[in-house]
């Protein structure tokens, strides 16, 4: 919810999910998506397996992900890197740095 009401004072539109699952499905459902942010610890599918799984869809495969976590040790940014996300975001965070990171993913 956080990272929602950063995006939205961003000026971005935000479609959240209840968990990974809904979440990989209402991605591929959206047209025009510009950005995804997952958390590595997410219900019924974690941050991993959604990046994954987007990156072998068709529709998913070359849209930005994000990878929000407290899980800070360099393995775990290289296994999010290695599935295919563009940038590691780690927990807590700031309104700057999700501008800065945004700004990265996608570029204006």
């Amino acid at each position: 919810m956080v990272l929602s009401a950063v995006l939205k004072d961003l000026g971005h539109e935000v479609v959240g999910a209840v968990n990974g699952k809904v979440g990989l499905e209402m991605a591929q459902s959206q047209e025009g998506l510009s950005a995804v942010f997952v958390d590595w610890n997410m219900p019924e599918m974690n941050g991993l397996e959604f990046v994954a799984a987007a990156r072998s869809d068709a529709k998913l495969k070359s849209v930005p992900i994000a990878m929000l976590t407290s899980e800070t040790e360099a393995a775990n940014v290289q296994l999010a890197l290695t599935a295919g996300a563009n940038l590691f975001i780690t927990k807590p965070f700031t309104k700057d740095i999700i501008r800065e990171k945004l700004a990265l993913l996608v570029p204006a």
